[in-house]
């Protein structure tokens, strides 16, 4: 009996994935990313910058955010302690990267070494390609 404990437990940990949290997780991110395509482009190309579709296009991007991360820390507390520990180390050097990078970029404009405002997409495929090389690297070092 102790040993189908055992083997239960070691198949709930071993898929520690769980299809629907994960799911859960791409379809909320999938939502947000139109959301937020919605918002840029839809003012421009859809609704001619009237104000009233804009704050709603808004406010249903904000409630997209808010469901793609109570999707994410369902997604976290499904995984396995090493899984988990991969991916916090990963977004904590994404936040750090990220907090670095995004004020010495804001501030090259303002003591006139680039030319150029700022864009927050450069800041977001930065944060993007540092957590990807930060769980394969987790990844490889925990393999």
């Amino acid at each position: 009996m102790n040993m189908n404990n055992n083997n239960k437990h070691s198949e709930t940990t071993s898929n520690p994935h769980n299809n629907t949290h994960l799911l859960q997780l791409i379809l909320w991110t999938l939502a947000w990313l139109v959301s937020t395509a919605l918002v840029r482009f839809g003012a421009e190309y859809i609704w001619d910058y009237q104000p009233t579709y804009s704050i709603y296009a808004l406010v249903l991007h904000l409630t997209m955010g808010v469901g793609l991360i109570v999707a994410n820390v369902k997604h976290l507390s499904k995984l396995d302690e090493l899984q988990r520990k991969i991916t916090m180390d990963a977004m904590g050097i994404t936040l750090g990267v990220g907090l670095i990078a995004g004020i010495a970029y804001e501030q090259l404009e303002d003591i006139k070494l680039i030319s150029y405002e700022p864009q927050i997409d450069h800041l977001i495929m930065l944060m993007a390609i540092t957590y990807i090389m930060s769980i394969f690297i987790g990844n490889r070092k925990y393999k």
